[in-house]
Formats: C-alpha cells, sequence, structure tokens
C-alpha cells in the first residue's frame, strides 16, 4: 500500500466544479483583484477566528510581516519567538529589520515556553510572536502574562492552526493580532499562496489594510512606505469555497488523530503527541518522535508511508542565523524535536484502512531501527 503524506486531488476533486465556476465568474466579471471573493473570504476568516477584522494578503509570510510593521517593529527592535518554527516567522521579524530572539519550547506539545520568554526580554523587546504548532495552542494566557509584565504585545501565527481552540475560544482571536498562512498544504488551502492578518484592533487592521496597499489610505495618496501584498481574487474564490468545508475537514482530522493515538499509545519507542486540557488542536501535522529517526524514516518510505519532517533543523541553528552566534545545546527541547520528529500522514481523506498500515510500518520501523 501507499499512503501519501498530504491527497490534494481527493480534497479538490468534489469541489472542482465550484472553483471552476467561481474562477469564471472572475474571469466574465474582470474583478482580478479586490472585489466580493476577498470581501467573503475576509467576512468568513473574521467569524472564524472571532475578531472583528481579517485582511486577506499574497501570502503567510506576508501577513507575519505586516502584523510587524504595522505595530511599529522597525530596526533596532527585538521579537521573541520559539526555535522550533518554519523560519517564515523569524524571516518576517528580519524583513522589518528587526532581530528575532529565539527560546525553546516545552516538550510534549514542542510549543513556546511562556517561562522562557521573561529572561529574553531587553529593552529593544517590542514582543513576542507564539505559534500554534502542528495545530496545537500554544498557552496564549500565559505567554499574555509575562507580556503585560513587561509591556510586550503578544502576537499568534496561526498559520497551522485555524479552528483550534483554546479554553473554549478559537485561535486567531486571542491575541493582539493574528497571521495565518493559505498556502496548498495548509488545513485551509488556496490554489497557490494567500495569507491574512486577523486583529479586532481598528487601527491595526486599518495599517494593515494600508501597508499591502503601497501606503495609500486613499487611490494614489501614499501615507507610508508600504507593498503590493493583495490576494489574488482567483485565490479568494476558490477559499471561499473552500472555507464552508473546513469544520467537516478538521473533525475528520480529530478522527484520524484519535485512530493514531488509539494504536500508538503504546508502541515502545514511538512518543505521540501531548495536548494540553485546555487545547483543541486541529492537527495540521500528527508528529510522533522516535530514536534513529532518520532510518525509521527511510524504512517508512521505502514501504510507501509518506512521513516527512517538521522540522529537521530548528531556526536558531539554520545557516541564515549564524551570524546571531547560538551555539547548539542552547535550546535543548527545540534541538531534541528537530532530531527526533516524525510527521506521519495527515489528512482529512485518510482512510482507516491507511492508518493501520501507517501504524504497523512505524512499529517495524522503530523494531528494525532499535
Amino acid at each position: 500500500m501507499n499512503v501519501p503524506f498530504l491527497d490534494l486531488k481527493a480534497q479538490h476533486a468534489p469541489l472542482r466544479a465550484d472553483i471552476l465556476a467561481a474562477w469564471g465568474d472572475i474571469l466574465d466579471n474582470a474583478g482580478f483583484v479586490g472585489g466580493k471573493y476577498v470581501a467573503s473570504l475576509e467576512s468568513g476568516l473574521a467569524t472564524a477566528s472571532g475578531t472583528a477584522h481579517a485582511c486577506a494578503v499574497s501570502n503567510g509570510t506576508e501577513a507575519l510581516a505586516l502584523a510587524l510593521r504595522a505595530l511599529g517593529v522597525g530596526s533596532g527592535d527585538e521579537v521573541i519567538l520559539p526555535g522550533n518554527t518554519f523560519i517564515a516567522t523569524a524571516e518576517a521579524v528580519s524583513l522589518c529589520g528587526a532581530t528575532p530572539v529565539f527560546v525553546d519550547c516545552l516538550a510534549g506539545t514542542w510549543n513556546l515556553d511562556p517561562a522562557a520568554i521573561g529572561p529574553a526580554v531587553t529593552a529593544r523587546t517590542k514582543g513576542v510572536i507564539g505559534v500554534h504548532l502542528y495545530g496545537q495552542p500554544f498557552d496564549v494566557d500565559a505567554c499574555q502574562t509575562v507580556c503585560d509584565r513587561h509591556g510586550l504585545w503578544l502576537m499568534e501565527d496561526n498559520a497551522q492552526g485555524i479552528l483550534a481552540t483554546y479554553k473554549g475560544k478559537p485561535t486567531g482571536g486571542l491575541a493582539r493580532v493574528a497571521a495565518t498562512s493559505f498556502y496548498p498544504g495548509k488545513n485551509l488551502g488556496a490554489c497557490g499562496e494567500g495569507g491574512a492578518v486577523m486583529t479586532s484592533d481598528t487601527a491595526l487592521d486599518a495599517a494593515v489594510r494600508r501597508l499591502r496597499e503601497h501606503g495609500q489610505a486613499a487611490k494614489y495618496y501614499h501615507d507610508v512606505v508600504g507593498t503590493n501584498a493583495r490576494l489574488a481574487s482567483i485565490q479568494a474564490a476558490a477559499l471561499h469555497v473552500k472555507l464552508p468545508h473546513l469544520p467537516s475537514w478538521t473533525e475528520a482530522r480529530r478522527r484520524n488523530a484519535r485512530q493514531y493515538l488509539e494504536r500508538l499509545s503504546d508502541v515502545p519507542g514511538v512518543r505521540v503527541p501531548e495536548v494540553a486540557a485546555w487545547a483543541d488542536p486541529v492537527w495540521h501535522l500528527f508528529v510522533v518522535h522516535v530514536a534513529n529517526r532518520d532510518a525509521v524514516l527511510a524504512s517508512l518510505q521505502a514501504a510507501g508511508v509518506g512521513a516527512a519532517l517538521h522540522y529537521p533543523v530548528p531556526c536558531h541553528l539554520q545557516k541564515a542565523y549564524a551570524h546571531l552566534g547560538h551555539a547548539r545545546g542552547r535550546l535543548p527541547h527545540a534541538e531534541y524535536n528537530a532530531s527526533h520528529c516524525l510527521s506521519l500522514p495527515m489528512f482529512p481523506e485518510l482512510t482507516e484502512a491507511q492508518i493501520d498500515y501507517v501504524c504497523q510500518q512505524l512499529r517495524l520501523a522503530v523494531l528494525g531501527a532499535a
């Protein structure tokens, strides 16, 4: 049996006619930039996140960077974030001219450790970005408490967490501002690139909208130096079609995660994800931890299981950030995660038979690599 890591064809097949009809509508009306599909998507995202505003932008990295710029982050500033995240979280800080300050995560959930924030604060620190990694909410209240103590803002990187809940409330609306990505492989993925910024701060939303439109509040009147970060209407239309399906896709991911947990919790040598009592994850990824990870990965791939790594090198040890001088061993939990993590196939259309096969092959692989 071959089990892909992700099956986007299976997701799009039943939606093909609706997506093509929306794209045909755009062609017929020449509404290529902005328009009703962008407005509909923004309204739906705000509702899903429990925020007053959502601003659609060209991609997830721009969403992070524009949110940071709207918060006033610039040259000489510092922003604290976890070392184990996709590099875009840190990259957005760098693109603003600021310095990312990497801190460690908690073993088990692999999310930002609130206790690591305070010791990293300096006179140049402006705020903290927490990441809902793998679709698991980070401890927002604990992080916010530290931020309040130091006069800092808190941002959510919700690229992997849309529709997850923290203490019964949806991620994306828990902090001052949140950014998300619609890269095709995300739980809500476009047919290309896309992103959004969510906030209930009206002034902050206005600042993001101004920045995405070349810094203009009115056409041809440019208040600040902005950029072109508008979301293409064809991507907004595809997301408009897909958004109503997201709740059922999310429940399918949760079902799949329960099946993985039932089958793997007693397997020697396999560390399954931990879920905090206050969290209801959306399982963007189902990540286990094993010794001899590379050998286990090779064995799974040879058996037709599309496993992957998220992420094999933590940000503080990436060559792009070598100039910051971080030594190996500085963030032990993030480094353990990087060297032991293994992402198993996870998508809504995954079948029970496929999950059984993945778990069987993982048992064999771990035993063989011991």
